[in-house]
């Protein structure tokens, strides 16, 4: 169900798990955050105060840090009152098919593989690492794009030229690559180590590649606190808070096929702090949303 569509008088094109979109003239896209948040491809029933314009706010600033390296989307932040500081007006392109995911560390479901195959995502890596290793050097490890519902799923590299063929393929894993090391040299001087994160893409009609959606988030993105990392703790800024909650404490399983609980008024707070802190720590702004 569209949240912003009447206080817009629009109809949405397309009500993703955070985002909504809306025509906005003949070649570009009204893209707006809301407050929702997903979780293990869920999308939970409850909102996080604020977080569609930390997400748009953040995002925002990392373009303006990697403009000299990639393209992007963003065309104008002067939208209707109704969602400003949460949308922007951005390019209608043709969207690659597929997530572009990099890792600089090994967690999650890359450390999951890791267990069973020592690999990611068909990669081979060292013997003897732990969850949250830093790995000899950044991987690309691409995912499926399911729709609202179906699960993602990690692929090869292989598998991917099967969808995207080779010349992209290769375009779409060195700027992912590119983008994320630059990232993480500046969220590092910051006090935050940059795990991994996730970039879509999309290509103009020229068949430019430019990057698209969200960028460096809490939402796609694992943010590390670096002093903690030093003592052996994984403290993040982002939702594996919200995460660890919902397959421990909540009781709710995983493979149920039920959707998760909702968030305890605590739970929520404690991620919107952690969203914020994330925000403030990589900017060095405060955000009165």
């Amino acid at each position: 169900m569209s949240e912003y569509g009447n206080a817009l008088g629009l109809e949405p094109l397309h009500i993703g798990k955070v985002r909504e979109l809306y025509a906005w003239g003949d070649d570009a896209l009204l893209m707006v955050a809301t407050d929702r948040v997903s979780a293990f491809d869920y999308v939970l029933p409850s909102l996080i105060p604020d977080k569609g314009t930390i997400l748009t706010q953040l995002s925002l600033w990392w373009f303006a840090q990697i403009g000299t390296l990639t393209p992007h989307h963003v065309v104008s932040t002067d939208v209707p009152e109704p969602v400003r500081g949460r949308a922007i007006i951005a390019e209608k392109l043709e969207m690659v098919p597929v997530e572009c995911i990099a890792r600089g560390y090994l967690t999650g479901t890359g450390w999951a593989e890791y267990q069973t195959s020592r690999t990611v995502c068909g990669i081979p890596l060292p013997a003897g690492l732990h969850n949250g290793s830093k790995l000899p050097e950044p991987i690309f490890t691409p995912s499926t794009k399911a729709a609202l519902g179906i699960h993602d799923e990690n692929i090869t590299y292989a598998q991917m030229l099967d969808i995207t063929g080779a010349e992209l393929g290769a375009a779409i894993r060195d700027t992912t690559l590119a983008v994320y090391e630059y990232a993480e040299r500046i969220a590092s001087a910051r006090g935050i180590i940059l795990a991994d994160t996730k970039f879509e893409f999309g290509r103009r009609a020229d068949g430019t590649l430019v990057l698209a959606d969200e960028v460096l988030t809490p939402d796609s993105s694992r943010f590390w606190d670096a002093a903690d990392y030093a003592k052996g703790q994984l403290t993040s800024f982002d939702k594996q808070y919200l995460r660890n909650w919902l397959t421990g404490e909540s009781g709710w399983e995983q493979a149920s096929g039920t959707t998760p609980p909702p968030l305890p008024p605590e739970v929520i707070a404690a991620t919107r702090e952690r969203y914020l802190s994330a925000y403030q720590q990589l900017t060095g702004k405060t955000l009165n949303p």
